[in-house]
């Protein structure tokens, strides 16, 4: 049965490679390969354009028959700037917390299954156990696109899918879509003493942050809602502006980063036009003097959310092993909402450790998240192999 050691120990191991996302994680993905191949399990690998990451998929147990995908992302936020009592990637253990960038988020889950793994007598399993540990999660579940593409094509693909992002062990059912865009505002230069000559880029910013802000206020009025989110409304945000380039030039580029955090039931699609509507509105008045004047918004990186039933099949087996009555839903997202749409796996959320401490200085898992996270894991063993 479980050992809280092992997981530990393999926690400690596993943040001690750091897989921040600007970097490549494959140390850690020949870890895992190794990790596995010594237990006597093939793993595939599927990588990005400059082969210097990669995803990671194994089948434990018979490979006829879909089972339960175990999914995890292998890197981890950066630390720069942050005020750290310990070093990020050695793991520092203090009063049953593990210090360390990654621990929650979501190196512990990763730990509790390799830990499953070497106890696990694969020979028992009657439904197998599917594992997927990808990369590029965190900006925005980039690499597992590439894992996605090959289990399309596969003559066997799983039938469940656990996320095990750091929920404290609570059952999530569903999370908000994701979707990064930009928004580029074109104006005209001229010498700043003749300002009224051109037109100012950063006003036509200044404009749209006031029409995202708008927009905002429809989808709190007129949009979804639902209570069982700490925010139970679509939210819009704006996270970066630059424009101009010298004072005494009236900037003619502006542009600015901003991200839609959906509900499942409203379409990002949808309000990327009424956006892009409202911004055709700010310009329209300047077209005559200025013909070469434009806003434009558009999406870079999305991914859908999360919404699955709570009387589906899957949440009726994650139900029987952890005995929870509550369900939640998430405010951030995971992979889940793209094996579920893309593939049809049915999938939910659970996992070690509180989102809380994640992306923070001084990250830490407590050693009975672990442990929880350990015995549910020996639950679905058990149940994979009656």
């Amino acid at each position: 049965m479980s050992n809280s050691n092992e997981s530990s120990s393999l926690l400690q191991r596993l943040i001690a490679y750091p897989t921040v996302s600007r970097d490549s994680n494959l140390q850690l993905i020949e870890y895992l390969q190794q990790f596995l191949s010594d237990r006597g399990i093939d793993s595939t690998l599927t990588h990005n354009d400059e082969q210097t990451k990669a995803n990671l998929y194994a089948v434990v147990g018979p490979t006829d028959r879909p089972g339960v995908m175990l999914s995890g992302h292998t890197d981890v936020v950066p630390v720069d700037g942050q005020d750290w009592s310990s070093d990020p990637f050695v793991m520092d253990t203090r009063d049953a917390r593990h210090y360390g960038r990654g621990s929650a988020d979501m190196k512990g889950f990763i730990a509790c299954v390799l830990s499953l793994v070497d106890r696990l007598d694969a020979s028992r399993l009657n439904t197998p156990i599917h594992l997927a540990f990808s990369y590029d999660e965190e900006i925005g579940c980039v690499g597992v696109r590439r894992m996605l593409d090959m289990l399309e094509h596969a003559a066997v693909k799983p039938r469940f899918c656990i996320v095990g992002e750091p929920t404290s062990m609570q059952l999530a059912v569903a999370h908000k879509g994701k979707n990064a865009g930009q928004v580029q505002c074109h104006g005209v230069e001229c010498h700043s003493s003749m300002a009224p000559l051109g037109l100012n880029a950063i006003h036509l910013a200044a404009a749209t942050v006031d029409a995202f802000r708008e927009e905002q206020k429809h989808l709190i009025d007129h949009g979804a809602h639902d209570d069982h989110y700490e925010i139970p409304h679509t939210t819009i945000h704006i996270g970066t502006i630059q424009g101009g380039t010298a004072l005494n030039i009236v900037p003619n580029q502006c542009q600015m980063q901003f991200e839609i955090r959906n509900l499942p039931d409203d379409d990002p699609g949808e309000i990327l036009s009424r956006l892009q509507n409202r911004c055709d509105a700010i310009v329209a008045p300047h077209l005559k003097s200025f013909p070469s004047a434009g806003i434009s918004v558009q999406f870079t990186n999305s991914y859908p959310a999360l919404d699955t039933a709570a009387e589906s099949e899957v949440v009726r087996f994650v139900r029987s092993l952890t005995g929870a009555n509550s369900l939640t839903k998430l405010a951030f997202g995971t992979e889940g909402g793209l094996f579920s749409q893309r593939l049809g796996i049915e999938t939910v959320v659970i996992g070690p450790g509180s989102i809380d401490q994640a992306h923070k200085p001084d990250e830490f898992i407590e050693q009975t998240e672990l442990d929880r996270c350990d015995a549910f894991l020996d639950r679905l063993i058990e149940a994979l192999s009656e």
